[in-house]
């Protein structure tokens, strides 16, 4: 893995975490009917750092890797459309899940070992 991945990887692990902690402050409130109130303009931001990433990861990354942060790049976004106060802060909580998931699989697909192919080795 050269510098650019490592940094690329980092980033991507800082936007779990933060995404995670995000979830995690609302996490007592989910049975709470009343609406979510996230603060928009740190999520405003981690969306920024996403789509940012999604940019930087297709030269660098299979695109497996690529499509899974596509996919918490768009969940981040319909996140950020209906808030504040839309959500409920069971249903903010998952939205937050549904944008941890890709990242979690991104993540694993970076750390995974590429298999090594001998050159008389068929696909």
């Amino acid at each position: 893995m050269n510098s650019e991945q490592r940094q690329l990887r980092h980033t991507i692990m800082f936007l779990r975490t933060s995404f995670e902690a995000v979830q995690h402050s609302i996490a007592g409130r989910l049975d709470d009917p009343l609406p979510c109130w996230l603060d928009t303009g740190m999520l405003s931001m981690l969306s920024r750092e996403l789509t940012h990433c999604c940019q930087q990861a297709k030269p660098l990354f299979a695109p497996a890797v690529t499509e899974q942060l596509y996919i918490a790049s768009q969940q981040c976004e319909l996140l950020l459309r209906q808030c504040p106060g839309v959500l409920s802060s069971a249903v903010c909580h998952r939205q937050l899940a549904a944008i941890m998931l890709p990242l979690s699989s991104a993540l694993q697909q970076i750390d995974a070992p590429a298999k090594r192919r001998w050159p008389w080795q068929r696909e």
